[in-house]
């Protein structure tokens, strides 16, 4: 898994191949293809050990606030930071149409992923969140939060976020855009 993790991140998904994973590892051509039937079953289980991963980095950040705010803060940024440090798996992630999410260790990795989430916008609205059990208002928050975060992500990694910080003041970082972004800390026009 650490020479399939390598090839994703030194050559991106379109690189990552059985043949390459294997050529990586030091092993037959026929060995990936044991461990994990075929390039949906390896994808699959990297994919699971991402999803791991993030959600470690994101509960680690979260245990350093002291606040709600403070925890959802440092939650969204990890969130930011192992997509900029780990760009081939986090892509890989939410690329489903190459996962079979009824593996059981991705099914699993990807719903505590998912709790963690839910269990954060509980936190910042003071309530209970079953993440099984949504109401409307629930769902709706948990996906603007994460649309809000997806998708500043998306824009840092596609290199679409330069424009912008070239155009705001004179000392303006990446980091204060985002933090007034989730803060909602702008003036109106």
């Amino acid at each position: 898994m650490k020479a399939a993790e390598r090839v994703l991140e030194r050559d991106g998904l379109a690189g990552l191949t059985l043949r390459a994973v294997a050529r990586e590892a030091g092993v037959s051509h026929a060995a990936p293809t044991h461990h994990f039937g075929d390039l949906t079953g390896l994808v699959s289980e990297l994919a699971a050990i991402g999803f791991r991963q993030f959600n470690a980095a994101m509960v680690a950040a979260g245990a350093s606030g002291a606040t709600a705010i403070e925890k959802g803060l440092a939650r969204a940024k990890a969130y930011v930071t192992y997509a900029q440090a780990h760009p081939g798996m986090y892509g890989l992630m939410f690329r489903t149409e190459r996962l079979d999410m009824s593996r059981p260790s991705l099914h699993e990795a990807a719903n505590i992923s998912f709790a963690g989430l839910a269990g954060s916008i509980g936190e910042s609205r003071h309530e209970q969140i079953q993440e099984r059990a949504l109401s409307l208002d629930q769902a709706a928050a948990i996906v603007r939060a994460w649309s809000l975060v997806h998708g500043f992500t998306m824009l840092l990694l596609d290199g679409r976020l330069t424009d912008v910080l070239n155009r705001m003041p004179h000392g303006s970082t990446l980091d204060l855009l985002f933090e007034a972004m989730l803060k909602g800390n702008t003036k109106p026009c």
